[in-house]
């Protein structure tokens, strides 16, 4: 019960952003600090589930809903909320969709903690943010162990229960924020198409490591709908949404997104496998450790059948899927991508991706605007800009390259 009063007397003084959104004035304060703004209505938001969740019992309180409060306020670089919040001020919303903004920044944040979580009892990580992942510190607060078979199960158990319960109140925020019916419509509609999308993105993504392989176009969609969609795309929508911005500003500023997120998934998956852990804040080469279909393996695959490289399809073989893969066999590995030419191929396709997104965000909103700007510089960063490199001098078949991967990532019906 102690840890429930400290939770709540932390949050006291953040009164719940209900009612009539803030003025032009104070709107342009929260551009001076988007996520200080994100975290202290979170903390409203989480001070309130937290105090519902002790009037139902103690324990679950304590143990459940004060972790996934802590979770949700500890790390993160809130891109999701930015970019929902920049995306609503590019299209010129201000006033009126203020505090709505904010709250789903919050509903966005505790999507996120369900996804991690899940993830991380999925690929039995140990480690998130430098910290125990849920799973583990569940199972220690229980008095167990979180490496003997009833720790382990009570653990993971307990964890996707964790997982549930964001996702119970990202749903709620969404519904309790105040909204016009016409763009509350709108933006239900945008939210449960990204709930779905995330769970289909992951379910390939566990497919396709129990299958042992994914052909680069299915690691692309995989991609689009585990990181592309959820993590940028939505979240622009949800802010053209709250601006009512017409479709074809809509539909360009999707398009933007998407190529951003997927040029963020390929670094991501670059970074994996040649990052320096001490920076990426995660162990290398996991994702060849899981087996992970990631596109940069399935390019080296392609590319090594189709060379006839025995040598370098015996070394993925080996090792991918394989948890105790030596140091030895990850350097082949690494090998591998460098001698096909995958890394490289990875590489130019995040920049085509990346000078596809510039484009798309310039027919979409004023980029030279205030909150164009900013959002331009958002989506540089999604998508791992450090070229400097102008769009404008992107070859036409670049631009083709992207339009294919863009297609690709579409797979033809998702919207």
């Amino acid at each position: 019960m102690a840890r429930i009063q400290a939770v709540e007397h932390s949050f006291a003084a953040c009164p719940l952003p209900l009612g009539p959104g803030p003025s032009e004035a104070e709107a342009g304060a929260v551009d001076a600090d988007v996520s200080g703004a994100v975290m202290r209505t979170a903390r409203a938001v989480l001070a309130e589930r937290v105090a519902q969740a002790a009037e139902i019992d103690a324990s679950f309180a304590g143990d459940l809903a004060g972790r996934v409060a802590d979770f949700t306020l500890d790390g993160g670089k809130r891109m999701r909320p930015r970019l929902l919040w920049w995306g609503m001020r590019a299209c010129g919303g201000a006033d009126a969709g203020s505090t709505a903004a904010l709250r789903l920044g919050v509903a966005l944040e505790l999507i996120q903690t369900c996804a991690l979580i899940h993830d991380d009892v999925m690929d039995r990580s140990r480690l998130r943010r430098g910290k125990p992942a849920v799973h583990i510190g569940l199972a220690t607060r229980a008095g167990l162990s979180p490496d003997s078979e009833r720790g382990s199960g009570f653990g993971t158990s307990a964890a996707v229960l964790a997982g549930d319960l964001a996702l119970v109140w990202a749903d709620d925020t969404v519904t309790e924020t105040a909204l016009p019916a016409h763009v509350r419509h709108r933006i239900r509609t945008i939210w449960r198409s990204m709930r779905t999308e995330m769970v289909a993105g992951q379910y390939l993504d566990l497919h396709g490591q129990a299958t042992g392989g994914s052909s680069a176009a299915r690691a692309i969609r995989t991609a689009c709908l585990k990181s592309a969609l959820y993590s940028v795309e939505r979240p622009l929508a949800i802010g053209a949404a709250l601006a009512e911005a017409d479709e074809r500003t809509t539909a360009a500023l999707r398009s933007a997104g998407r190529c951003a997120g997927i040029a963020f998934q390929l670094r991501d998956d670059l970074l994996g496998v040649f990052g320096d852990p001490a920076k990426t804040g995660k162990p290398s080469c996991d994702d060849i450790r899981e087996g992970k279909p990631t596109y940069l393996l399935a390019v080296a695959r392609t590319r090594a059948e189709a060379a006839g490289d025995d040598r370098a399809l015996a070394v993925l073989g080996h090792a991918v899927g394989n948890p105790d893969v030596t140091e030895d066999g990850l350097a082949d590995v690494r090998g591998v991508f460098e001698s096909t030419g995958a890394r490289a191929h990875v590489e130019r396709k995040a920049e085509r991706l990346r000078d596809h997104a510039v484009r798309r965000l310039g027919k979409a909103v004023d980029v030279d605007a205030h909150g164009g700007r900013q959002l331009l510089g958002l989506l540089r960063t999604v998508s791992g800009d450090s070229s400097g490199d102008s769009p404008d001098d992107t070859r036409g078949h670049e631009r083709r390259g992207a339009d294919r991967d863009l297609t690709a990532a579409e797979g033809g019906h998702v919207r």
